[in-house]
């Protein structure tokens, strides 16, 4: 009967085995490319990761070799290795999938493990890709590694040398220091001279009222004077008989 592993079943055993132990060594903060403190990304050694005599491995180890490796790969974002592990864990019987483990590490007895091979050509796609838009001392320290082609110079850059290098590139970019002397300064004269008219008094204002009618002259003055000497003369008329009057009663 052929023993078969689904996707499905690879990607849950990723999360329900546990992956390699990680580095003991604590790692101190590193820059990324923007020159901002971060994380440092490790890069682990796969080497170290198998560690049973495929021989005499029994289905789960095999199992847990490949998810361990899977992992490991998913992690660090490997352009290669992990669709080459999940194109080959995918079917087979438990037989086939020792022999592909053993050609993949190095027990087959045919010369550099296959397993090397994927994990070196990814290790220096990697190195390759920090040199996009990095500084000079960045690239010099990639290439340096690129020339050596082996993967313990890709892990020492990748791990140490990388941020070293972007440490330098860093120091000395110019810092920027904000001028403090405005662009314009506005000008306190006026543009115009603004010249005030003041407003004509009113040529007629109405005498003992704030907003009384206009004075009466003329023709209006002489009528009211006529009406007042003839009411005193009335007067003076009904006065005179009234005297008279009396003065007969009294006789």
């Amino acid at each position: 009967m052929r023993w078969k592993i689904p996707a499905g079943a690879l990607v849950a055993l990723a999360f329900l085995i546990p992956a390699a132990p990680a580095v003991a060594q604590a790692q101190s903060p590193g820059l990324n490319a923007a020159c901002q403190t971060v994380e440092r990304k490790v890069y682990k050694d796969i080497r170290e990761l198998v560690t049973i005599d495929l021989d005499t491995a029994t289905d789960p180890q095999m199992r847990k070799l490949v998810v361990d490796l899977l992992n490991v790969a998913l992690e660090e974002k490997l352009p290669v290795l992990p669709a080459v592990l999940q194109q080959r864990v995918r079917g087979g019987t438990p037989e086939e999938l020792r022999d592909y483990l053993k050609t993949l590490v190095g027990q087959d007895g045919h010369g550099a493990p296959d397993l090397q091979k994927l994990w070196l050509t990814d290790l220096r796609i990697t190195v390759g890709q920090t040199m996009t838009g990095a500084g000079a001392n960045v690239k010099a320290a990639a290439q340096k590694a690129l020339d050596e082609e082996a993967v313990e110079p890709y892990l020492a850059y990748l791990n140490e040398g990388l941020y070293a290098a972007r440490a330098l590139d860093c120091a000395s970019q110019p810092t920027t220091t904000p001028s403090a002397t405005p662009s314009a300064t506005p000008s306190a004269s006026p543009s115009a001279t603004t010249t005030v008219v003041p407003t004509p008094a009113s040529s007629t204002t109405a005498a003992g009222g704030d907003g009384g009618g206009l004075p009466v002259t003329g023709a209006e003055t002489a009528t009211v004077v006529g009406i007042g000497g003839a009411l005193l003369l009335l007067g003076g008329a009904v006065y005179l008989i009234g005297r008279r009057r009396r003065a007969r009663f009294v006789a």
